[in-house]
C-alpha cells in the first residue's frame, strides 16, 4: 500500500509540473505580445471544477444517506 502511496504521489507532483507547460495560453510564434488578439482557453477547466464540484456533493450526499440507514 506504501509502494502504491509513493508512485501516485511522484504521478502527482509530474503531473504538476509538466500539465501548466502543455496547457500554455499565450500564442507560441507571437511571443512579443504584438497587437495580434489570441484568445485564451477558460471554458476546459472551469468545466473540470463544476463536474469535480458536482460529484463530490453526490458523494457526500450518498455518504450521509448510507450513515442513516444504518
Amino acid at each position: 500500500m506504501k509502494n502504491l502511496k509513493k508512485k501516485f504521489t511522484l504521478l502527482l507532483i509530474a503531473g504538476m509540473i509538466t500539465i501548466p507547460t502543455i496547457l500554455i495560453a499565450q500564442n507560441p510564434e507571437d511571443p512579443g505580445g504584438t497587437d495580434i488578439d489570441v484568445p485564451t482557453p477558460f471554458d476546459g477547466g472551469i468545466s473540470l471544477l463544476i463536474a469535480a464540484g458536482i460529484g463530490y456533493g453526490l458523494k457526500k450526499a450518498n455518504d450521509k444517506k448510507k450513515a442513516e440507514k444504518l
